[in-house]
């Protein structure tokens, strides 16, 4: 069996998940009518993803937050096609969603070099303009960063998630270098006796209406989109907010928790997901267990206990259910194989998929020139 090695994690502060820049293309350069000469292209603009920049980083090196490509030089005589204007480059973090300023989506960086351009240069002057140049595209955009990791913690406030990230160390705590910023999260690495990592998010606990923003609400909510898997944990003895809020048994946290990743986008809830149901120590936690055991095998008959309108449309299948107890180490080792187990379980399919893919694509290559 492979072992988990160590776990290394860093707590991040002084957080931006949320830049508005603006950003022009370079003007074309003038034509030159005796001679029929053309002006130089104006330079673009392009985000380009990049390893260890983050959005904090952006908004102190570049206050005025405006970006503008070269403009194309004029015809000359020397030159009568002028030389296009240099490209400008906004180097942004890894995971970067850009957008309009009303919200349409440009493109995704999701891997290190990947470029997207938002602002075109303007064509030079030639015969077809009456030898003017024009102006670059001009547009404000919006960097949107999204965590991505392989497991994202998810669970109300005081569920463990934090405990159970502690628990999951058993070696001195090192610091693992990421290049994205979220809302104070804690980024926990699982490094195991054969070299594999697996990297896990705990971000802040959701309550009921975060998908109408309540809370950190969307803040935390969008987070989740890029994780690969879920790994919800709920306290097996059930949890209240607050005094005037009512209190939830662990069956219901579970629906709680799926409906409102549900409301805030649908395909959240057909991610590969784990159930941990956390504080088996406490008194009382084998039949709270058996209970909610049972309710999970049947939730339609259970979910009467909730509100009509959190009651989820689909309810998860969890890939595996493993009670733990973070304060004293029970089911951890169980726990580790069971991530490795699921990760390992789509990286297979996934590999799987990439094959047929390409054989299909050889295929086709093939009958083309047959």
């Amino acid at each position: 069996m492979v072992q988990l090695s160590r776990i290394c994690f860093r707590k991040y502060g002084n957080f931006v998940d949320n830049l508005r820049l603006y950003a022009r293309g370079g003007s074309g350069g003038m034509g030159l009518p005796r001679l029929g000469g053309r002006g130089g292209n104006g330079g673009d603009v392009w985000v380009v993803a990049t390893k260890n920049i983050t959005l904090k980083r952006i908004k102190d090196k570049y206050p005025h937050k405006r970006f503008v490509a070269g403009a194309g030089a004029n015809s000359s005589v020397h030159a009568l096609r002028g030389e296009r204007g240099e490209d400008k480059e906004i180097l942004a973090p890894v995971g970067i969603t850009v957008t309009t300023d009303d919200g349409k989506v440009i493109g995704d960086l999701n891997a290190d070099g990947d470029r997207l351009m938002v602002a075109k240069g303007g064509p030079g002057g030639s015969f077809h303009s009456g030898f003017e140049p024009r102006k670059g595209k001009a547009k404000h955009i919006r960097l949107d960063l999204k965590l991505i990791a392989d497991l994202g913690l998810v669970g109300f406030p005081n569920a463990g998630k934090s405990s159970l990230l502690t628990a999951l160390s058993n070696a001195t705590p090192q610091i693992a270098n990421y290049a994205f910023t979220t809302l104070k999260p804690e980024i926990g690495k699982l490094m195991y006796s054969d070299h594999k990592q697996i990297s896990v998010a705990d971000l802040p606990g959701l309550i009921e209406g975060a998908h109408m923003n309540k809370g950190m609400g969307h803040k935390f909510l969008k987070h989740v989109e890029r994780t690969k898997q879920l790994l919800f944990v709920v306290d097996v003895c059930g949890f209240q907010l607050a005094s005037k809020t009512p209190f939830r048994s662990a069956f219901e946290a579970v629906q709680l928790l799926t409906k409102e990743l549900e409301l805030y986008k649908e395909e959240l809830v057909s991610k590969p997901a784990l159930l941990v149901v956390n504080k088996m120590d406490l008194p009382d936690a084998e039949d709270k267990l058996a209970e909610l055991t049972e309710q999970l095998q049947n939730p339609d008959e259970f979910c009467d206990l909730l509100p009509d309108d959190m009651i989820p449309k689909n309810y998860m299948t969890f890939r595996h259910v493993v009670p733990v107890s973070a304060a004293n180490g029970f089911g951890m080792e169980h726990l580790k194989t069971c991530i490795r187990e699921s990760i390992d379980e789509d990286a297979e399919m996934t590999s799987k998929a990439t094959h047929q893919h390409r054989l299909q694509a050889l295929r086709l290559h093939s009958l083309k020139h047959m």
